[in-house]
């Protein structure tokens, strides 16, 4: 099976436990490491600019990843699930939990 496939396989199950976990819109938590050192950090802030976002971030142990959390209101499992793919598109090396 390939990635993309496996991708579309995931998102789809995402989006139907989104659905069947919360009632929309409401608050969603969203986690993504990516290196210290990068421009990460700023970038995935910039992706979250003007959503009344609440972004907060903790550098690792060893100073080598920083961890970003971001509590903000989206209006349905497609908005969250576009939101991830634009930061996996626009951040390079970006894990997302």
């Amino acid at each position: 099976m390939d990635s993309s496939k496996k991708t579309d396989e995931f998102y789809d199950k995402l989006k139907s436990q989104l659905y069947d976990t919360a009632l929309w819109p409401t608050e969603y938590l969203y986690k993504f490491i990516v290196v210290s050192n990068s421009t990460g950090i700023a970038s995935i802030e910039n992706l979250f600019n003007g959503l009344g976002a609440v972004i907060n971030t903790k550098v690792s142990k060893n100073g080598k990843y920083t961890s970003v959390s971001i509590n903000v209101r989206m209006k349905n499992p497609e908005a969250v699930i576009a939101k991830y793919k634009e930061v996996a598109k626009n951040v390079e090396g970006v894990i997302s939990l």
